[in-house]
């Protein structure tokens, strides 16, 4: 989908409507909350097809409508019906080493690309009409549901056998739809795939820069045959349908090397699956990177340096913690020390790093491969995680003999994380003398870079704002991270960004993400107060009498800087 502001201009230099109509239409779509386009077909006011004649007349593209044509079938199939529904796409014809492709969008050069990739095949876009693409994706759905009725029989996955099941699984059209997904995924940047069952469909999404996306309806007939095939990838129990089941899927897709953690559940419909998928080939980040502030960067340098102690690293699940910690495992791996981690999974592999899988159903778990650790000579370990007292105990044992541990742990922030490990039962001297650093973290959306724009904030947004922070400390903040613009001391005068939408980031405005991090140095006074327990709000206060930055004030700097969105840092930090 083309940018309104051009369709507007098209429109306008192409003299379709009057220009004071044009103005009055526009106003009158945004209201309805519609685009441009669509509310000039929908009130009839001009035909579709001439609307993007002039479209494609504009970016000199071939125009060209599918009304009435028959696509044969093999045609059809040479763009993953995923990738279809998605970039709005679909393949009419192929003329030697050319294929033809009718889009809303024929200068999405990373779909080209990817559709040329896959079929060793030229790519020649042409524009076409969103209602007559709308027309011709239902093909898909139609072509897939006659395949599946030559394929299945009757009835769901309860009751058939483990040989049927594995008939089903290696039928073609079952193969041809997962390895659709799986592949379409990657060229989503998706982080996770949900596969799942309702009453009448199964849905397949993806969690896309941390937001779950709808991408495709199947027929409820594919259930049995998509569960039973990626059973299979995963090795996993085929007549099992009634207990949760694990595994994982080693493929390569697009000359990239994926490592799938597969998660099935029994639900009411039948079996939801959920793959997170892990670039194994993925090399860590930088922490420059990963978008520390300057004066937190700083103190993340002094700990790493550190020979022993912990360093700990905090938020939610999918806060990016286990890419901190390889961040900073990529500083510390050098030939002269003896690195070992203990993981679940292991989600990128680091040469010269000796990485272990935890596996309870053995009683391998995180305290008992530390302890094995401890007998290994190690210089710095990693523990996946600290779940429970037994893990902390260990840790910061190794931490108190001379190693350096670094791991995770659940917490809202980082002052809270000291009563955290005392509430698990670890004495506050421990805490107090083996913590070196503790970082808490989450995940925001970065703006696209290609569309993104200035605006000020409301008397609203200023009145709220003031509630959550200082002002003069944000001005400080700015001015210590080069944000500030000349004249821009009060609240109403600061500058922020956003992104309008554009066909990079799919209108959504975003594109890719950053953390937001606050990071609590254990210092000598900090040490004190620890041991003699204080309470969360007497650290946090020490904390930012030491130049403490918190989550919400690091985030408005990254939003300040035009990397994020006020939106966005509010949601993430849930002020």
């Amino acid at each position: 989908m083309f940018d309104q502001k051009i369709i507007k201009t098209i429109i306008e230099e192409a003299k379709l409507v009057k220009e004071a109509d044009l103005q009055k239409f526009a106003e009158a779509a945004e209201a309805k909350k519609m685009h441009l386009d669509e509310y000039l077909v929908h009130e009839n006011i001009l035909d579709e097809d001439k609307i993007y004649q002039a479209v494609a007349d504009y970016f000199k593209v071939p125009f060209y409508n599918l009304r009435g044509s028959e696509i044969k079938k093999e045609i059809l199939e040479m763009i993953p019906s995923a990738l279809a529904v998605s970039r709005q796409a679909i393949a009419f014809s192929k003329e030697e080493n050319i294929l033809k492709v009718a889009m809303l969008d024929p200068l999405d050069l990373q779909t080209i690309e990817f559709i040329e990739r896959k079929n060793n095949l030229k790519v020649q876009p042409h524009l076409t009409t969103p209602s007559i693409l709308k027309e011709f994706l239902k093909r898909y759905h139609h072509s897939l549901e006659t395949d599946l009725k030559l394929t299945f029989t009757k009835g769901g996955a309860q009751g058939q056998t483990e040989k049927d099941l594995k008939k089903i699984a290696e039928d073609l059209p079952i193969i041809n739809i997962v390895n659709s997904i799986l592949e379409h995924s990657v060229f989503e940047g998706a982080s996770d795939i949900h596969i799942e069952p309702l009453e009448k469909e199964v849905t397949v999404r993806y969690r896309i820069d941390g937001i779950l996306k709808p991408i495709m309806t199947l027929p409820k007939a594919v259930q049995s045959g998509i569960t039973a095939r990626i059973k299979i990838l995963a090795n996993l129990k085929l007549d099992e349908h009634m207990q949760p089941q694990d595994g994982r899927i080693t493929l390569n897709i697009q000359d990239e090397k994926l490592s799938l953690r597969v998660s099935i559940l029994p639900v009411y419909d039948g079996e939801k699956i959920v793959m997170r998928l892990l670039r194994e080939d993925m090399k860590p980040l930088t922490l420059d990177q990963l978008g520390f502030l300057d004066a937190d960067r700083a103190k993340l340098d002094k700990n790493i340096l550190s020979p022993q102690g912990m360093i700990l690293v905090t938020g939610p699940t999918g806060s990016g913690k286990t890419t901190t910690l390889y961040s900073i495992l990529n500083i510390l791996n050098k030939p002269d020390v003896n690195i070992s981690t203990i993981e679940d999974p292991i989600e990128y592999h680091i040469s010269g790093v000796n990485q272990s899988q935890v596996n309870p159903r053995i009683g391998y778990t995180f305290a008992n491969g530390l302890r094995s650790f401890l007998r290994q000579d190690p210089n710095i370990i990693m523990v996946g995680e600290i779940r429970d007292i037994e893990t902390a105990e260990v840790a910061v044992n190794a931490a108190m003999t001379g190693h350096l541990v670094l791991s995770t742990l659940h917490t809202n922030d980082a002052p809270t994380t000291v009563p955290r490990l005392l509430d698990m039962g670890i004495p506050a001297f421990l805490v107090a003398f083996t913590t070196n650093i503790i970082i808490a973290q989450r995940l925001v959306r970065r703006v696209c870079q290609y569309c993104k724009e200035p605006f000020k904030l409301t008397e609203a947004n200023i009145a709220d704002l003031e509630k959550m922070v200082d002002t003069k400390r944000m001005v400080d903040l700015f001015k210590d991270n080069k944000c500030l613009e000349e004249g821009e001391q009060k609240m109403k005068e600061w500058t922020f960004y956003r992104g309008a939408g554009c066909r990079r980031c799919n209108n959504e405005g975003y594109k890719g993400r950053i953390g937001i991090y606050e990071i609590l140095d254990v210092t000598k006074k900090m040490s004190e107060l620890i041991n003699r327990k204080a309470t969360v709000e007497e650290i946090r206060q020490a904390a930012i009498a030491d130049g403490f930055t918190n989550m919400l004030e690091s985030g408005l700097v990254k939003a300040k800087q035009g990397a994020t969105t006020i939106e966005e840092v509010l949601s993430a930090t849930k002020v």
